[in-house]
């Protein structure tokens, strides 16, 4: 996406509204059907700070390995009322665009730092549950009432 016009600014202000609406803590645009490699978020850091972001074309970076990762029961809106261990890297940063075209770099750790990773792997086609073994995706996918 390229275009940082009214239309953009006004999907960005429906995905807040929908995520908060849902008791979300982020929302990538193609989990509402927009083809789009915009997300938003708003996930407290380690120390409980509210992270809250527009990244529009985000490139995630990762520390190099060996990382340190934390294990947490991570959940999706696209999976509702699910929950699953899901090992990520403790620090993450995603370099991108906000709502109006300007640079914005987001440089965070905890909660925040898994928020950026789950929703970078929603806009490249990935969902938390791909990252699980086929067997417990499958389980979380039923119990959920989706296919599996």
């Amino acid at each position: 996406m390229t275009s940082f016009d009214a239309e953009l600014k006004t999907l960005v202000e429906d995905m807040f509204a929908s995520m908060y609406a849902a008791s979300g803590v982020g929302l990538a645009a193609n989990q509402i059907g927009v083809d789009a490699r915009v997300f938003v978020m708003d996930c407290p850091d380690a120390d409980g700070n509210p992270v809250i972001a527009t990244l529009v074309n985000p490139v995630l970076v990762l520390p190099p390995a060996p990382r340190e990762l934390t294990l947490f029961n991570e959940g999706c809106l696209s999976v509702p009322g699910q929950f699953a261990e899901l090992s990520r890297s403790e620090h993450a940063e995603a370099t991108g665009f906000d709502a109006e075209g300007n640079p914005v770099t987001v440089r965070t750790n905890g909660i925040a730092a898994r928020c950026l990773q789950h929703e970078v792997d929603h806009l490249d086609g990935l969902a938390y549950v791909d990252r699980l073994p086929v067997k417990q995706r499958k389980e979380i996918l039923a119990a959920a009432g989706l296919s599996g």
